[in-house]
């Protein structure tokens, strides 16, 4: 606070309200300074924005109702507008769709307590293949491909229940990957095979490898899942890498999926930690090398998001050690509101509110412009339960969504600020786009920042477009003076996010930016 108040062209707008400010950082004033692009200093160049189709695929993609499943998939993958200028959808680049372990086949006897949280699997005991099965995510990858999705990517969360130790797609206990010793070359032909018929662009074989993935004491687990040591991540790493090598393959492998982002710089003693030295540092454990295996680590941001301080302090420990062991490039791979956030936001119940938007909208800046993601992924794209990981959520036909079984076979579909938050970026900064250097004031200072306005820029070197997104966390208008960019015709396409618009579209002058109070704008432009 003392290094801002300091800055030399610092302003301050009086208070005009006194309504709540999520993860406000307690200053009593919002701080206004000059916004400096520099389009010569380039970092990152991004790749995808995306999100999952666990676990309501199976279901609501064998809706009858058409019209409504088209819905959905508008409001995630197009990238058309509307009459009025505002976007369709949020025009997602990936897409990534969850490779069952056959819990669902299981029954109840899978010992998985909600029959959504259960998977189909291709793969029979007969060793026969059944490519009829999860037909709900397939209807969903192919409209994610017919919107022009760029890139797919199949994930699982357990391997096949006849390769698992214990014949369930949860561990039986330990820290160890829950596969059969002489399964790891089975797992690997069965990942190659799906990814073959379905053209994925990536694999990623292993998810969450930190958490033990256990039933409960009542006996009953809460979804397909596995632990893994680090050494276990090598093993099926190299087995998928040398099997996808030798079909000549096109599909690439991203690992890692850290459940929480400490791990890739730390906690080395629980043998699943410290996974960027352990996998970069190395030569013995080296992934770069590897073929068919991309130069990525994929972490989740749950538990690293408060207090800002946190936030940032967490992103620049990671980027540092990723500076130390060669610059692999690093995936932000599954968000979502989880649990209790520091008292300011919370899962459950569902929150839809631009409270929400902004929450993960600020996420987004940091991993991007901190930790300098190329990819950033959701959790949920589909959500009908009562909790705020979703993008899109389902309602049951009567309007009710406490019993998410009612959404089983018809429900009403409802977006949310999350979802138009995250379409802030994900529409607009697309693919091959670089991300370009952003000051405010004199001086940069990302925690203060995190708890009042953010910005971030984004160039298409090509077209010479230049995308922004700004967050205004606070209550009052923020005036936005720009310095170090000409922008053609002196005017942007303003589109905002806010409790009232949803990518609303307006023209404004480059010297007259002004943001809402509570509000995400991406500003895009051509730079001359």
């Amino acid at each position: 606070m003392k290094l801002l108040a300091k800055t030399a062209l610092l302003l301050l707008i009086v208070l005009t309200g006194t309504s709540h400010r999520p993860n406000f950082t307690g200053l009593e004033k919002p701080l206004v300074a000059a916004v400096t692009i520099n389009l010569k200093e380039e970092f990152q160049t991004i790749h995808s924005f995306g999100a999952s189709d666990c676990w309501s695929a199976k279901f609501i993609g064998q809706w009858s109702d058409e019209a409504k499943k088209n819905q959905i998939a508008d409001l995630l993958f197009s990238q058309d507008t509307l009459p009025n200028g505002q976007p369709k959808g949020i025009g997602l680049s990936l897409w990534r769709m969850n490779i069952g372990a056959g819990s669902l086949e299981q029954k109840d006897s899978s010992a998985i307590r909600d029959e959504w949280r259960r998977e189909a699997c291709f793969l029979a005991s007969d060793g026969t293949y059944n490519w009829s099965k999860q037909a709900g995510n397939q209807w969903f990858l192919q409209a994610a491909r017919q919107r022009g999705v760029r890139y797919t990517l199949g994930f699982t969360n357990s391997p096949p229940v006849q390769m698992t130790r214990n014949g369930k797609a949860f561990s039986p206990g330990g820290k160890a990957f829950n596969l059969k010793p002489d399964a790891v070359e089975p797992f690997a032909d069965f990942l190659v095979t799906v990814a073959d018929h379905f053209k994925f662009d990536y694999l990623s074989p292993i998810n969450e490898p930190q958490w033990d993935w256990t039933a409960g004491k009542n006996g009953k687990a809460n979804q397909e899942g596995s632990p893994a040591e680090n050494a276990d991540i090598l093993a099926v790493t190299k087995a998928l890498s040398t099997k996808l090598a030798s079909r000549k393959a096109k599909t690439t492998i991203v690992t890692g999926e850290a459940g929480q982002l400490d791990y890739l710089y730390g906690k080395a003693e629980s043998g699943r930690g410290d996974q960027l030295d352990y996998f970069f540092g190395s030569a013995k454990t080296a992934l770069a090398k590897l073929p068919n295996v991309e130069p990525i680590w994929a972490y989740h941001s749950y538990f690293s998001t408060c207090r800002d301080s946190t936030l940032v302090a967490m992103r620049q420990k990671t980027a540092q050690r990723v500076k130390a062991v060669g610059n692999p490039q690093l995936w932000q791979s599954e968000f979502g509101v989880l649990g209790d956030i520091c008292g300011h936001y919370n899962g459950s119940p569902r929150h839809t509110g631009i409270d929400y938007g902004l929450y993960v909208a600020k996420v987004i800046h940091n991993d991007l412009t901190i930790a300098n993601v190329t990819s950033w992924q959701w959790w949920l794209a589909i959500n009908p339960y009562n909790y705020s990981d979703g993008l899109v959520y389902i309602n049951g036909p009567d309007g009710h969504y406490k019993n998410h079984n009612n959404a089983r076979l018809d429900g009403q579909v409802i977006d949310s600020k999350q979802l138009w938050a995250f379409g802030n970026y994900a529409r607009f900064i697309r693919p091959g786009m670089k991300r370009v250097a952003v000051r405010i004031g004199e001086v940069a200072n990302p925690v203060a920042e995190a708890g009042q306005w953010m910005v971030s820029a984004y160039k298409d070197p090509t077209r010479k477009q230049l995308v922004l997104v700004c967050i205004n966390m606070t209550s009052d208008v923020l005036p936005v003076p720009l310095k170090g960019v000409k922008i053609r015709n002196g005017r942007f396409a303003s589109y905002t996010t806010s409790e009232s618009r949803t990518l609303t579209k307006a023209t404004v002058r480059a010297d007259q930016i002004r943001l809402e109070p509570q509000s995400v704008v991406t500003l895009v432009g051509t730079y001359q």
